[in-house]
Parts: C-alpha cells; sequence; structure tokens
C-alpha cells in the first residue's frame, strides 16, 4: 500500500503517535504546545481523515475514547515527504543539498553519515549483480 500525502497538521498528529504508539485523541491532543494548541474536535477530524486515507487505524475502544495508531513506519512518511520535495526540483538533490550546506543545516557528520550509506548501498548492489 503505498503512503498517501500528508498535511502539515496530518503529519504533527503521525508524530505524536509515533512517540506514543496506540493512543486516544486526548493523548494525541496534549502532545501538542499548549501555545497554539489545535482544538481537541480538529485533532480528531485529522485522524478521521487519515483513518480515511488509511494512514492509521482503529485498534480499540475505551470507553467513549476510540484508540488509534500509525498504519505507516515514520521512515516511510518521511521516504514520501523527501521523494515529494525532490520531485519539486526535478528529481535531483543537489540543489536542495546547496541550500542545506549553504544554510549551515548540513554538517559534516551528515556528510560522512550519508557518505557511509552511498558504500553500504554500492556494496549492496555489487553484491546483487
Amino acid at each position: 500500500m503505498a503512503v498517501p500525502k500528508l498535511s502539515k497538521l496530518e503529519l504533527r498528529v503521525m508524530d505524536a503517535l509515533w512517540q506514543l504508539g496506540p493512543a486516544s485523541v486526548r493523548e494525541i491532543l496534549e502532545q501538542f504546545p499548549s501555545a497554539g494548541r489545535p482544538a481537541y474536535t480538529t485533532v480528531q477530524t485529522v485522524l478521521y481523515r487519515l483513518e480515511g486515507k488509511q494512514a492509521v487505524r482503529r485498534t480499540r475502544k475505551i470507553g467513549n475514547a476510540h484508540i488509534f495508531e500509525a498504519v505507516f513506519s515514520r521512515q516511510a512518511v518521511h521516504r514520501r515527504v523527501i521523494d515529494d520535495l525532490l520531485g519539486l526540483f526535478g528529481g535531483r538533490a543537489q540543489p536542495l543539498v546547496s541550500h542545506l550546506i549553504e544554510s549551515g543545516q548540513l554538517t559534516l557528520d551528515d556528510i560522512d553519515e550519508a557518505r557511509k550509506t552511498l558504500r553500504e548501498l554500492s556494496r549492496k548492489e555489487s553484491r546483487d549483480v
């Protein structure tokens, strides 16, 4: 099943579920900072929307509270977001990487980690051939 496209608020709700595990609307709501916290009904509506997109599912009901859990992993959703972002650059990572370097958001440690990942992928591809 493909990861659906998610809005910023949907991603924040998913992030709360990834942190908490299965949770109720109230528990998810409490993960938001008190300043600028959305209304209970807003979080509930977002969860119902995510359920419609098959990104979350209800696992059980405790009293009147439904318990929701994420269907997709954080990594799978992040990959979708990154792929969408790269799509804005014609699939090229170079403009994004240049911006991250120029803004100081990409460190030498990040680059070393990327090199390590590239080496591992290269080794894996050479074994698969």
